[in-house]
């Protein structure tokens, strides 16, 4: 039997790879019903993943290769937090087949509308009630992750992995990307900083955190031959934690892409806390100090996040993220500015941010 070549525009820095990567996508095509001349590239991200669109024969949709090559890339906690979701009601990729041994994953295909792409044209149109819609949507789904999913499963979000995301922003942000120096006096601001925002994650109930839980890793997935409850359909998953409830919150309403006012950022928040409080989830009495805590911890990625965005620059190759620097240098300095257990801290960013320094909220 002759099988059919792959198709050429996708490139392998390992032939070794390549070579197994086609014996792997030709010996599932049968199953699968897979049109392998109709491989190409579906997106990329952040880490050294990359993902690849398949049609089925037929006309019957598509699927999802994912190649996540090892030593880099370690598939197995995808599998893991997939079957998590699923688990929960949520509508996430089903892994069809799996090599772990090679980082190859063929997956159901959510499509390709991005929840980024869809609230940024409702903003550009001034469709309020699309844009609530779907953000209620992600609230919604995002209390059955928490009070669904076994969150003793996951790693802990513990003192060590906060500390080595925090020291992410000094290295590579603070000392790359802006060139400055700390002195004592602010290496120990700095470490105060630090130790505030931990004890304040650490303070916080624990449950399943997706930890990147923003509307670039969720897809829009209404349609009339889809159950109740499948949007959105949730993508990046495989970093997940046990940590502080209001994590993937601060993540959904400070993202990197996007930004909203304040009042609304509020109103979202509110509505999280009403409908999470009713479900069971161990949040505080009083808004106020639940607010407290999503803001801080909204901090302590955020600093995390610029740290992430400079290492792609200068140590990856990947500058495209660093234009998104000023947006997280305004979350982070509005938030410590606006607490005076964070204020030293917002002096300390103040020299760094520059021509960056933004309102995101004007």
């Amino acid at each position: 039997m002759i099988t059919p070549p792959l198709p050429a525009p996708l490139t392998w820095a390992d032939p070794a790879r390549e070579r197994a990567f086609e014996h792997w996508l030709l010996a599932m095509a049968p199953t699968h019903a897979l049109d392998v001349a109709s491989l190409r590239s579906a997106s990329s991200d952040a880490s050294f993943r990359r993902y690849f669109r398949v049609d089925r024969a037929g006309g019957h949709g598509s699927c999802i290769v994912m190649d996540a090559p090892p030593p880099q890339e370690d598939v197995r906690p995808f599998v893991q937090v997939a079957a998590m979701l699923h688990g929960a009601g949520l509508n996430a990729p089903q892994v069809l087949e799996q090599d772990v041994a090679h980082g190859f994953l063929l997956l159901s295909d959510l499509g390709s509308q991005l929840y980024l792409d869809a609230l940024q044209a409702s903003v550009a149109r001034g469709d309020t009630a699309r844009r609530d819609t779907l953000m209620r949507d992600a609230i919604r789904a995002l209390i059955q992750w928490q009070t669904r999913a076994d969150a003793s499963l996951l790693p802990a979000y513990d003192d060590a992995l906060l500390r080595r995301e925090l020291a992410l922003f000094p290295e590579w942000c603070v000392g790359l990307e802006c060139g400055a120096t700390w002195n004592d006096e602010a290496r120990r601001q700095w470490q105060e900083a630090c130790d505030v925002l931990v004890r304040s994650a650490l303070d916080q109930p624990s449950v399943a955190v997706h930890r990147d839980y923003m509307p670039r890793n969720l897809m829009v997935c209404e349609s009339p031959v889809q159950p109740a409850g499948a949007n959105p359909g949730i993508l990046d998953f495989q970093d997940a934690v046990r940590g502080p409830i209001g994590y993937d919150l601060a993540s959904l309403l400070r993202d990197a892409f996007i930004s909203w006012d304040e009042e609304q950022e509020i109103d979202w928040a509110v509505r999280y806390w009403q409908a999470a409080r009713k479900a069971g989830l161990p949040l505080p009495d009083d808004f106020g100090e639940f607010w407290r805590q999503i803001e801080w911890i909204g901090l302590q990625r955020h600093l995390k996040v610029l740290g992430i965005f400079c290492r792609l620059k200068h140590r990856d190759g990947k500058p495209k993220y660093s234009t998104d620097l000023p947006r997280f240098f305004a979350y982070a300095h509005k938030v410590a500015a606006r607490y005076n257990a964070l204020r030293p801290l917002s002096r300390l960013l103040e020299p760094l941010m520059g021509a960056q320094r933004i309102d995101v909220y004007s």
